[in-house]
């Protein structure tokens, strides 16, 4: 395979949506800076390399909402960016970064967020799990940033048949063999993760029939 994700980094000093092109980023928090006026929260992580990602108002209130206040307490806590292409500026989808999971949470979290004066549109984050938190697991193992990717990748198919894709890839089915093999617990997480969503968008479809049927 020739990633081309890799040749499409935006030249900045900051983390950009087209950065995510080539698929969601979980990252680990080293520190939590002031920024400038336009940008006042600057996010600093592991492997960052002095691109540190400014999060929009509506994710500083995520934040807030899931870790409180104390940007200084995010050290060492984990979560999960991703391209969310939908987002507009001056009326034109040019993409946003949001987030789709964070560490320090069991269950999904709904927040009902501001979208434009006057509406709230509801948001929900979802627990992080990731094996790189425990203590067993090398910060050199390079599986650790190959399940995260999966395990939000499956967390996020918008349907069924995409669902159905990620998990026939013939990338993802050697990597969940050779773990298996190996008896690494990581394989079961994978799997979780493919069941959950698909418990999920079996669960909106019938909802989204019932709601079709004449009263």
């Amino acid at each position: 395979m020739v990633d081309l994700s890799k040749t499409i980094i935006a030249k900045s000093d900051q983390l950009n949506v087209d950065d995510l092109m080539g698929g969601p980023l979980t990252v680990r928090i080293q520190d939590v800076r002031e920024g400038n006026a336009d940008q006042p929260i600057a996010i600093f992580y592991e492997g960052c390399n002095g691109k540190p990602y400014y999060p929009c108002k509506s994710m500083r209130r995520v934040l807030v909402n899931v870790w409180g206040k104390d940007g200084k307490a995010y050290a060492g806590k984990g979560m999960t960016l991703f391209r969310e292409p939908s987002v507009k500026f001056g009326g034109i989808a040019v993409g946003g970064i949001r987030i789709s999971h964070m560490t320090d949470i069991t269950q999904d979290t709904p927040l009902a967020l501001q979208v434009t004066r006057g509406s709230k549109k509801l948001y929900t984050v979802k627990p992080l799990r990731v094996q790189q938190e425990q203590p067993k697991q090398a910060s050199g193992d390079a599986w650790t940033p190959w399940i995260s990717r999966w395990v939000a990748a499956l967390s996020q198919a918008s349907s069924l048949a995409k669902l159905e894709e990620l998990t026939a890839n013939e990338k993802y089915r050697e990597g969940l063999e050779k773990l298996a093999g190996r008896e690494d617990p990581r394989a079961q997480e994978l799997q979780n993760a493919a069941a959950q969503r698909a418990e999920e968008l079996t669960q909106a479809a019938s909802e989204d029939a019932d709601d079709m049927v004449p009263a």
